[in-house]
Order: structure tokens, then sequence, then C-alpha cells
């Protein structure tokens, strides 16, 4: 059932798309009582619950939603993740869909909108590729 993996990927990266220059909202889901607006772990979960999968909210318990591919491997629509230990996935602290050409689609914290960013940075720690399932 539902799409094909690379067309759920394609999916949940126009979704981020869609929302580039939204205001960051710690703990927000894009509800209307959120006026739309997302933290990390929300725009990712949003992202592919609008392709149907469904994510945890957090993004620590994102991290282990599908499989982890090598940094050579990426493909656009896998999630990255930055963590403050880079041995203990407990410590990740952000989550952003990737996009290709070493650039996510992230919500970064607040004061911030919404926008592409480098993933090239001392705090990235891995990357899964989001499985139904």
């Amino acid at each position: 059932g539902g799409l094909p993996p690379l067309e759920q990927a394609a999916g949940a990266v126009n979704f981020a798309q869609e929302h580039l220059g939204t205001p960051y909202l710690w703990g927000g889901d894009g509800t209307p009582e959120d006026d739309g607006r997302f933290d990390c772990s929300g725009l990712t979960k949003a992202a592919f619950e609008s392709v149907g999968i469904e994510l945890p909210r957090v993004a620590n318990d994102q991290w282990n939603s599908g499989p982890h591919p090598d940094r050579s491997e990426l493909l656009p629509g896998d999630l990255v993740f930055f963590a403050y230990d880079l041995q203990d996935p407990r410590s990740i602290h952000h989550v952003g869909i990737y996009v290709g050409g070493g650039y996510m689609i992230n919500a970064p914290y607040t004061g911030a909108t919404i926008r592409f960013d480098p993933i090239d940075s001392q705090d990235y720690f891995g990357a899964t590729r989001p499985t139904a399932g």
C-alpha cells in the first residue's frame, strides 16, 4: 500500500518546501492553533504524514524510524540528525529533511523561519530513511 519510496520522499520534500519562510515555533505541529508553525520534528512528522508515513513526534525517536544510510549515500527525503554527543542517539537535538547537494530543509530555532541549511556541521549525527511500516 501507499506510494513508492521515491514518490514518498519527493512528497515529503515538497511538503517542507511549501512551508519555507514559516516562522519556527517550539512544540509547533503546523496546526491552526499553532498558526501553521512547526518546530524541527513537527515539520518532519507532518511532511511524512502527508505521504502516509507515521513518524514519532520527537527527533531522537524519529532516528529509529528506518535504516541509516551512510552520509555518502544520502538521498532527498532522508532525515538528517544532529546531536550533542555523536556516540549517543539520545542526545539528538535537531532533525531536517535532506534535499540534495549537501542541504536540508529545516525549522531551525526560535526567531528563524523554515529554510535551507547545509548539513555540514560538527554535530551531524547521521541519517534515517523513513519507511512505511
